[in-house]
């Protein structure tokens, strides 16, 4: 009986460190209901895509820490690019070149259709790079995880007239979300960034709200709070990373600042809308039905 009470106490220690770990924790937020509404009940759960597994190439390009500022290894995600591809020799160009990055997983290719599905943890710009290296045209059109019907998707778009730059946001599972940034036109060093309330761009970032932070989130740091870029002195900025907590779905509408410093006390200098993105399977058009302008000649 006593080398059983000592199995079963020592077993239980870890038990209680982690329940210690997590109940020390000064942040704690549900972003997910635990009951599904109705309507995402009766989606379509799955749409299973076909997606080929292919072996990497032995020689993987090193990607350089010094370009994109990385929060932490990046989640797994499937990421669908338009590529304007012709023949067999552009599939296999495009295929051997991506499959070259370190973090790529898979690679599926449809020609007649001209995506590109790419399962792998590392930032889109790495992969936009790497296919522009073929000298053919391409265009992301959708990201997110196939195997999962909550997933959403978001993008904030800068327009300049000084400050350009792309943020985009998918929903990797329940408890993490991906966020990817590109900037440019930034002064060198840091600048602070947040997700804020609202996307009111009525008076710039001054009329964005405070930073977001749900009512049962418990923590000292706003949810919305996403820590500092670093600008190099060319003004651009690259940022990969990934956060717990955050749910793309509920960001919506609302919109994300940028700050002259570090200091988010004072308004932020520019501000853009996050709206909804196309999820994995859900952009295909080629042509703009308002306009005529092909994909290809789109900005």
């Amino acid at each position: 009986m006593v080398a059983v009470l000592k199995i079963l106490s020592a077993s239980a220690l870890p038990v209680a460190v982690a329940a210690l770990t997590l109940s020390s924790s000064s942040c704690s937020y549900s972003p997910f209901p635990t009951k599904l509404p109705i309507s995402l009940r009766s989606a379509s759960a799955t749409r299973r895509l076909p997606f080929a597994a292919l072996r990497m190439d032995s020689s993987a390009t090193e990607m350089k820490p010094s370009a994109i500022q990385q929060d932490g290894v990046l989640p797994e995600l499937m990421t669908e690019f338009m590529v304007d591809m012709k023949c067999e020799g552009c599939v296999s160009a495009v295929k051997d070149n991506l499959l070259k990055l370190d973090g790529i997983k898979n690679v599926d290719v449809d020609l007649s259709n001209q995506v590109v599905r790419v399962l792998g943890s590392i930032p889109v710009k790495d992969m936009e790079d790497a296919l522009a290296q073929t000298g053919r045209n391409a265009r992301l059109v959708g990201q997110g995880n196939p195997n999962d019907f909550l997933v959403s998707a978001a993008v904030a778009e800068f327009k300049g007239p000084v400050i350009y730059g792309v943020v985009r946001l998918a929903q990797v599972s329940m408890e993490l979300a991906r966020i990817e940034a590109n900037f440019s036109g930034l002064s060198p060093g840091k600048h602070a960034w947040s997700i804020n309330e609202f996307g009111d761009l009525t008076k710039g970032a001054a009329s964005t709200g405070k930073i977001f932070n749900p009512p049962d989130h418990i923590c000292e740091t706003p949810l919305g709070d996403l820590g500092t870029l670093e600008a190099l002195g060319t003004g651009e900025a690259n940022f990969s990373g990934s956060r717990a907590m955050i749910r793309v779905a509920d960001l919506i509408g609302r919109s994300i600042v940028i700050y002259e410093t570090e200091d988010k006390s004072d308004p932020g200098i520019t501000a853009a809308v996050i709206a909804r993105s196309a999820g994995v399977g859900e952009n295909y058009k080629k042509i703009c039905t308002c306009d005529g302008v092909t994909i290809w000649e789109s900005n």
